[in-house]
């Protein structure tokens, strides 16, 4: 282990959920590494600390009995690398309460899915006011694998490539893969094209059981989120890491993914408000935002056609029986430019 290493040795996790659990196990079963998960939720503490299960995300699953939770947030105060494991509408806030307990030289790490505040990506908004090395890691993962000791990859996203080496270290040994970009922007903006089109998909194949049909949209959506991730400032080449092409596929087609569910229960017919508030909507709360951004820049719906479907659905009266026919009308006429 070389002297950047030694000196990364105390790791904090903000969130004690599925995901900062399983990537704080992860890295427990290393030695040399004290690895602290933060929670509000002190009955997950206590689990975890006690009998080493956290009995309210992964009742089954025992984990290292090196791995340390704490309602106390001062456990945070020596970490050198961060990870930031809460839901995407908390952590600009929490950041803003609580952003002076992280020391200048810590790595902060966003792994939420999802927009900040004023349209801006969580880490756009962390840079204005929080000191450290604000980056971000995203990819095809579903928790419940991670903690289960199933290979899982991630992209590392810092605009500072000497990072990398670090991160890379420090997962060497684990369950969890690495690549590498700097297109910190592309990388958050992807994050959230795939929740949108995995509704898509969902409506989908709620109504049609066909492999073909599934992957022309598919297609179709996978080129789309290109266009508006470099419109939105992106690089081409994010499309292709495991924050691309990896984590847009595993949430448009697995019925694990929570937006490719919202997607079937609309195509269903069984959408209603009461069932919206129980589901994890980042792809639906995303929707008007990046319709907000493409009408901002003068964007015709032509170049653009199956988001600004998705957003009639949301937010018009709308018949679901012609959603597939209406996105096919439109794609055929919106050939490739």
């Amino acid at each position: 282990m070389n002297s950047q290493m030694k000196s990364l040795q105390k790791i904090g996790v903000v969130g004690a959920g599925m995901i900062g659990t399983a990537i704080g196990n992860a890295l427990a079963a290393k030695d040399g590494l004290q690895v602290r998960l933060y929670t509000i939720e002190e009955e997950v503490a206590e689990s975890i600390n006690s009998v080493h299960i956290n009995q309210k995300y992964f009742p089954n699953v025992n984990l290292n009995k090196s791995l340390e939770a704490s309602t106390d947030i001062n456990i945070l105060e020596e970490a050198e690398i961060v990870f930031l494991a809460i839901p995407s509408v908390l952590i600009v806030d929490f950041l803003k309460q609580h952003g002076r307990i992280f020391n200048e030289g810590s790595i902060l790490i966003n792994l939420a899915k999802g927009f900040g505040q004023d349209r801006k990506t969580i880490t756009e908004c962390l840079e204005e006011f929080q000191a450290g090395k604000i980056c971000a890691m995203k990819g095809p993962t579903f928790a419940r694998e991670i903690v289960s000791d199933f290979p899982t990859a991630f992209t590392f996203a810092s605009s500072d490539e000497t990072l990398f080496p670090l991160l890379a270290e420090l997962f060497e040994g684990t369950n969890i893969y690495l690549d590498f970009t700097k297109d910190v922007k592309g990388t958050e903006v992807l994050s959230i094209l795939k929740n949108i089109y995995a509704i898509v998909i969902g409506i989908v194949d709620a109504h049609f059981d066909s492999p073909n049909l599934r992957f022309l949209i598919l297609t179709k959506a996978f080129n789309e989120a290109k266009k508006i991730m470099l419109e939105m400032g992106g690089s081409e080449q994010s499309m292709f890491h495991y924050c691309g092409f990896g984590d847009f596929s595993l949430t448009a087609l697995n019925d694990l993914s929570r937006n490719r569910t919202l997607g079937l229960l609309i195509g269903k017919g069984f959408f209603i408000e009461t069932i919206s508030d129980k589901v994890v909507l980042e792809g639906k709360i995303a929707v008007n935002v990046i319709i907000q951004h493409l009408k901002k820049n003068s964007t015709v719906e032509e170049k653009y056609p199956i988001i600004f479907e998705l957003h009639r659905v949301f937010n018009e009266e709308y018949n679901l029986s012609v959603f597939v026919n209406h996105l096919l009308n439109k794609i055929k006429v919106n050939y490739e430019q």
